[in-house]
């Protein structure tokens, strides 16, 4: 049964609550939500978040092309990990390594999908182990649920959806920077978007940094990278070979 204060929530996604991220956490129970959408098969673009570490988060596994959130896009089934010390360590060989200085115990990403589409995921993250309760996962149903069927209604064109639901929360586009650093990348090194997000990708993986910081430095020509910056690993995830 949905809990009267999700219900609540449910009613607010169509109004212009910047709390939304903040009040959804607090009902299910966990200390960060965080939603992002599907812009190209397993690349996602964060919409909202409760938090920096939902953030922080979110950015590992975009840099590293991989994570529960990737898998989920890919399977369409949700993943529940009440525990995160009992997750082995070739599930996410690159992330779990890269996660550890966050405080997340515990993690659950559902899909935001209806029939076959799968517009994107939604990240629960909780700092203590333990399951979602009963109700506690009839809301987080619920809450899937509503953002996919608004974000559907949003617009047929994705882009603009996206656009139009960010504004009542008073947030762009997360990874703007990243997309314009790769459009520069592109034109400066005469390689693909794709090829281009590989080696920025690369460049922030083997220099430990955030992919936001070291796009904002690319855009603001602080920083200039070569071709040589995409393969400093010569085995890197599957999700971000060119």
């Amino acid at each position: 049964m949905l809990s009267a204060e999700m219900t609540e929530i449910l009613r607010l996604l169509h109004g212009e609550s910047g709390a939304l991220p903040d009040c959804c956490a607090a009902v299910l129970g966990v200390d960060h939500v965080v939603v992002s959408l599907a812009v190209d098969g397993q690349i996602t673009e964060q919409l909202w978040s409760s938090g920096a570490t939902g953030s922080s988060f979110e950015d590992l596994q975009f840099t590293l092309g991989e994570g529960p959130g990737l898998d989920v896009l890919r399977t369409g089934r949700m993943i529940l990990e009440h525990d995160m010390s009992k997750v082995a360590a070739d599930r996410w060989p690159a992330l779990l390594p890269a996660m550890a200085h966050l405080p997340i115990a515990a993690l659950f990403c559902l899909p935001l999908a209806l029939g076959g589409i799968t517009l994107g995921v939604l990240t629960a993250l909780r700092s203590t182990a333990r399951p979602m309760t009963g109700q506690e996962m009839d809301d987080v149903l619920a809450l899937v649920g509503g953002l996919t069927l608004h974000f559907l209604a949003a617009d047929e064109d994705r882009v603009d959806a996206w656009v139009a639901v960010s504004a009542p929360l008073n947030r762009g586009l997360h990874r703007e920077v990243v997309h314009q650093a790769t459009g520069m990348l592109s034109v400066q090194l005469g390689v693909s978007l794709a090829r281009a997000l590989l080696t920025l990708r690369a460049y922030t993986y083997s220099h430990g940094r955030s992919i936001i910081d070291v796009a904002q430095d690319i855009v603001s020509r602080r920083l200039r990278l070569d071709e040589d910056d995409s393969d400093p690993d010569p085995d890197p995830p599957e999700e971000t070979r060119g």
